[in-house]
């Protein structure tokens, strides 16, 4: 084989080429390809297998409508949530003026499955969101230090997790004074520990590496550290955990509002809404079916975008295709 000779896969279509210009052909079909090719970055990889995802699209297009629906209830309603409407006083069933129906104290369903809808949701983003940062900051930096700050740390968050957050939490609520803010709180005081157990496991991990080493080794400060080589590296579990943050502080908020240490008049919400009607499902279904049916169209979407954000992720999962 003389030196001007091709080689490789070019070469050998040149060899086997039988026309006097189909191995030129095939090398600038190929260099043109190549010009073509443009490669994706990580989110631009995760955004295409999520949206392949058929159920978590239509979860998070559910869900797009269910906050639009409150936007419109609380802007948009000619009936403020306080408001009593003394011509229809004992629950009026759906009608012209009063499309979801109303209390037995006269007050619009409507309006208020709007309001308690807006109250739910904003608790369930701020629990879900502050929840999974504390996580990731105790975590890493539980992992990063080691030794006696490691210990301290971890008896903190173990005792944290043995406390009795139920009866801690209802104490707390029992006053009138309590309001949504205080529920929060508490929370988000007793909702992030185990993730950071997960976390403080899997920075363990990355701590001996050799890059985080090096860094270490360079100077580089411990916070940035911690910022650019431990917390990108966890990222994935971090926004996983905000939409389970999401959808367990909302079934929180209904459940205490349910047994009466949640959410108290004149504040409105789901688990309020449903507490305030269990009584009356035969008497008056509208009362109960309502905020029922709301709380099924948040967790149940919410389930499906978590679902479709755990294969999205996942490098070996094909069930959102191949990106």
């Amino acid at each position: 084989m003389s030196g001007t000779e091709p080689v490789g896969e070019l070469g050998q279509l040149a060899r086997f080429d039988t026309g006097p210009h189909l191995g030129e052909d095939v090398e600038t079909e190929k260099i043109r390809g190549a010009e073509d090719f443009r490669p994706l970055n990580k989110h631009r990889i995760i955004a295409r297998r999520f949206f392949r995802n058929k159920l978590a699209v239509v979860g998070l297009c559910v869900l797009v409508l269910v906050v639009l629906f409150t936007l419109a209830v609380m802007f948009f309603s000619p009936y403020a949530v306080n408001d009593l409407d003394p011509d229809v006083i004992g629950a009026e069933p759906p009608s012209a003026h009063h499309w979801l129906g109303t209390n037995q104290a006269g007050a619009d369903v409507l309006t208020l499955l709007g309001h308690g809808t807006g109250l739910s949701l904003l608790i369930g983003l701020l629990v879900g969101v502050i929840t999974p940062i504390i996580s990731v900051i105790y975590g890493t930096a539980m992992a990063y230090f080691g030794g006696i700050v490691d210990r301290i740390m971890l008896f903190i968050l173990e005792t944290l997790i043995m406390a009795p957050a139920f009866l801690l939490v209802a104490i707390v609520m029992a006053g009138r004074s309590a309001g949504w803010t205080v529920l929060v709180l508490m929370l988000v005081i007793f909702g992030w520990m185990g993730t950071a157990r997960v976390i403080r496991g899997m920075a363990m991990t990355l701590v001996n590496l050799d890059y985080v080493r090096s860094a270490r080794y360079m100077g580089v400060s411990s916070l940035r550290i911690i910022w650019r080589h431990l917390v990108p590296n966890i990222a994935s579990l971090t926004i996983l955990n905000v939409t389970t943050g999401i959808w367990g502080a909302i079934l929180a908020e209904v459940s205490y509002s349910y047994i009466g240490i949640g959410i108290k008049i004149p504040d409105t919400s789901l688990g309020l809404m449903i507490s305030q009607s269990s009584d009356a499902v035969s008497s008056y279904p509208w009362l109960f079916w309502t905020p029922v049916t709301m709380l099924a169209l948040i967790t149940g979407p919410l389930a499906l975008i978590n679902d479709g954000l755990r294969d999205a992720f996942d490098p070996s999962s094909h069930a959102g295709g191949h990106a």
